[in-house]
């Protein structure tokens, strides 16, 4: 029997750790479940703040007759889906070709600071990779293109969304391959790639056909979040995608922001569309699944036991292109940073400086304090309540079921504008728009998820023998939990709430909405100059944004190496 069980529940043991996961979810799912209300209400005309006193179809009349929503919904669903098929069959083909090589574990040293660095500045980085002044123009000019200035393309941003797509995929591939190193726990891969091989399957063939099965449904639901955050992101958007052809995201933004309130009908309903169009983009995956399941029986059927040729080397380079266009990005925009002058077409700055750092150092100062304190608040309250719920897990013995664990991940596949919209409604008839309380509660609805996710695992593969012996020892529950528990974890918990950190410097939306234009981030500020077209300023903020969360990981990865040459040296 666990030594976590036996204690009876009361003050201090288990009592109130029996109440943490469903006040968790209740905190979690009120506000989200209100703040859809709150949209779906002005949707329909129901907004007497603004004079909306009747149920009324008029704006969704009123949306249906604006010029281009028809393309600009198209748009999203079709990006959003392009880009989460061809981050997942990156990642699968790469782990095929790649499973068990050295490969494998060196991709993953290079993939995990792209983890790091929020959507917008990876976003800004290829708007200067690819655009007509860009690095790639540079390199190839003039010996081969022939410019001598920069030509009047639209490369980035791009009326089509490709450039969106690819942005989409350099970011979300590495998150569904860390998500698949997980998952790889949890299957006998192993095993099952040593049986395939002795039948003669190759590498590839046999990942595909043994591991991949076994390993999807562990991974659905992080691709479901790929694909509801791909078909509704707004601040990418905004960044590669042309104002004549945006995404119905960043028409929604418009509409909330536009100082004729009337709009905000408007506005409301094509939250509701985005919604709509979230559920048609993962019913349309759904679809595709099962076909692919079809299509995949009749294949391993055949008994293929060979992939084509040529087809491993397109697996291994297709992922690390995809790093490689990321990483050249943030450099790029790094070497803007200390720029003093940069002509076209010269590869590198002629002049260096400091000056772009000393000159904005005022101006910046605000908009990174608030980023720090706010990913640090949220990081931390969320790693608590996190704590909490799993060590109640343990006590009581009740893991979470597939439905909480749906629960949990809610504002992941729900489209943020669809509730956040209503959310803001609800902030203002509080009086909390602009307040700390009301920005902090808004990035914690999406660090929890995320930080749920990176320590449930190492929690729960802790070997209880320890928790026996320490009970054995006299120690209590709370005792075991502090001085067993938490230091063996120190690591894990420290790398969660290094995830949790990042991905709330990543936060746009949120902070726009419940920000209200008075507590601004290092993400708002950079998308705001993003169509300015001044480099050095976007260079600093996206050092700034990506030096942040690294420095958060590389705290998390020294701590407790220091932390035990501390306490040995001691016990020495």
């Amino acid at each position: 029997m666990a030594v976590e069980a036996a204690p009876p529940d009361g003050p201090g043991r288990a009592g109130f750790l029996r109440l943490v996961p469903g006040l968790t979810l209740a905190v979690f799912l009120g506000p989200v479940a209100a703040g859809l209300i709150g949209t779906l209400l002005p949707a329909f005309g129901f907004l007497p703040a603004l004079g909306g006193e009747a149920v009324s179809l008029d704006p969704w009349r009123t949306l249906a007759e604006y010029p281009g929503v028809a393309d600009a919904t198209l748009r999203s669903f079709v990006t959003g889906l392009s880009a989460t098929a061809i981050s997942f069959t990156l990642v699968a083909l790469f782990c095929a070709a790649a499973y068990g090589t050295r490969w494998f574990g060196r991709v993953r040293a290079v993939l995990a600071p792209l983890l790091a660095v929020p959507h917008a500045a990876l976003a800004m980085g290829l708007a200067f990779l690819l655009a007509p002044s860009g690095w790639i123009l540079r390199a190839l000019s003039p010996w081969l293109t022939g410019f001598d200035r920069p030509p009047d393309l639209m490369l980035a941003p791009d009326p089509y969304g490709w450039n969106l797509v690819l942005a989409l995929v350099v970011k979300e591939a590495p998150f569904l391959f860390l998500m698949t190193l997980g998952a790889l726990n949890q299957v006998p891969a192993e095993r099952s790639m040593r049986v395939a091989q002795s039948l003669g399957y190759d590498r590839m063939s046999g990942w595909l056909k043994t591991v991949l099965p076994r390993l999807y449904p562990q991974i659905r639901l992080p691709v479901f979040a790929v694909v509801a955050f791909s078909v509704s992101v707004v601040d990418v958007a905004m960044i590669l995608t042309v104002t004549p052809a945006p995404t119905l995201g960043v028409l929604i933004l418009r509409w909330a922001n536009d100082p004729d309130l009337t709009l905000q009908f408007q506005a409301a309903a094509g939250a509701c569309l985005q919604g709509i169009v979230v559920l048609a983009a993962l019913g349309t995956w759904i679809a595709a699944e099962r076909a692919a399941a079809s299509l995949g029986r009749i294949w391993i059927r055949r008994g293929a036991r060979r992939m084509p040729a040529g087809l491993n080397a397109a697996a291994l380079g297709g992922l690390c292109g995809a790093a490689l266009l990321g990483g050249l990005g943030l450099v790029g925009l790094t070497i803007w940073s200390f720029a003093r002058r940069w002509r076209f077409p010269d590869a590198l700055p002629s002049e260096w400086s400091l000056a772009n750092w000393t000159r904005r150092a005022d101006q910046l100062a605000e908009p990174l304090m608030t980023t720090v304190w706010l990913g640090l608040a949220s990081a931390a309250i969320a790693l608590v309540l996190v704590l909490l719920c799993l060590e109640a897990e343990q006590r009581t013995g009740r893991r979470p079921t597939n439905r909480a664990l749906w629960l949990l991940y809610t504002p992941l596949i729900v489209p943020q504008v669809a509730f956040l919209f209503g959310a803001q409604i609800l902030l203002v008839g509080g009086g909390l728009d602009g307040h700390w309380i009301g920005l902090v509660w808004a990035h914690l609805l999406f660090v929890l998820p995320y930080i749920f996710l990176s320590l449930s695992d190492p929690y729960r593969a802790l070997d209880s023998r320890y928790a026996r012996a320490a009970a054995c020892l006299g120690a209590g529950p709370w005792r075991i939990f502090g001085r067993v528990k938490l230091p063996m974890l120190l690591r894990p918990i420290l790398i969660a709430f290094a995830v949790g950190f990042a991905v709330s410097v990543g936060e746009y939306l949120p902070t726009v909405f419940a920000g209200a234009g008075r507590l601004t981030t290092l993400t708002t500020e950079a998308v705001a100059l993003a169509g300015g077209g001044d480099r050095r300023t976007i260079g600093t903020l996206v050092v700034l944004q990506g030096v942040l969360p690294l420095a958060l990981f590389a705290l998390a990865a020294v701590t407790p190496v220091l932390v035990k040459r501390a306490t040995f040296g001691r016990e020495g």
